[in-house]
């Protein structure tokens, strides 16, 4: 049998070496550089170097909102999943999804829309939530880009990266509106994303205030 690693950090420290040769003479600054490289580790698609995208100070205010302690709001359960529970616990912080309650597909079944829309508005009722991190419907993000367009919302940061066919690359691309209000944040151009996707970038997001294994 050949010979294999066997210690997290060494396969993660090697995974990352790997990663670097591999993508050969492409750099990135250095406060995205691991955001990037934690996407494609969590993928082994190297066409997400090309397809992530930064705008208005993500990074920094993303990390101002994490270290105030502010809730990220995931658009599907698998994200909430995803993110290392021990890294959020170490920092006290909470990630939430509402698609699944009660209240939320009553509402979504009388209204006739996605649960998706109405699990959106009601964190968008939640002045705690300061993240929002969409890797599944597009309709979550058209919603949440309405409000902050309306003056409803500020966030601190969005993390958008719906999968798919149907509306999730325009919805993408819809985040260009925002550039004006100075909104910050970070999306997977064209189809492709999704819920693990989203979860590399916030588990990146989260080793940035220190990680303890």
């Amino acid at each position: 049998m050949t010979a294999y690693i066997n210690n997290p950090k060494e396969i993660e420290k090697r995974s990352f070496e790997i990663i670097t040769e591999e993508l050969g003479g492409k750099t990135f600054p250095p406060e995205i550089a691991d955001i990037v490289k934690r996407v494609i580790h969590t993928t082994a698609d190297f066409e997400y170097a090309d397809l992530i995208e930064f705008k208005n100070n993500a990074v920094e205010s993303g990390l101002k909102a994490l270290e105030a302690g502010k809730k990220i709001y995931a658009d599907t359960s698998m994200i909430k999943v995803a993110v290392n529970r021990k890294a959020l616990a170490d920092h006290q912080l909470e990630i939430v999804n509402y698609v699944h309650d009660e209240d939320v597909a009553k509402a979504a079944k009388e209204r006739g829309v996605t649960r998706s829309t109405v699990g959106m508005e009601k964190a968008l009722d939640d002045d705690t939530v300061g993240i929002f991190a969409i890797g599944n419907a597009p309709t979550a993000l058209y919603k949440l880009i309405e409000f902050i367009k309306a003056g409803k919302a500020k966030p601190d940061l969005i993390v958008g990266a719906p999968i798919g066919f149907v509306g999730a690359a325009e919805s993408k691309e819809a985040l260009d509106e925002l550039d004006a209000l100075g909104v910050p944040y970070i999306r997977i151009n064209g189809r492709k994303g999704g819920s693990p996707v989203v979860a590399a970038i916030l588990n990146a997001m989260l080793y940035k205030l220190g990680r303890d294994w």
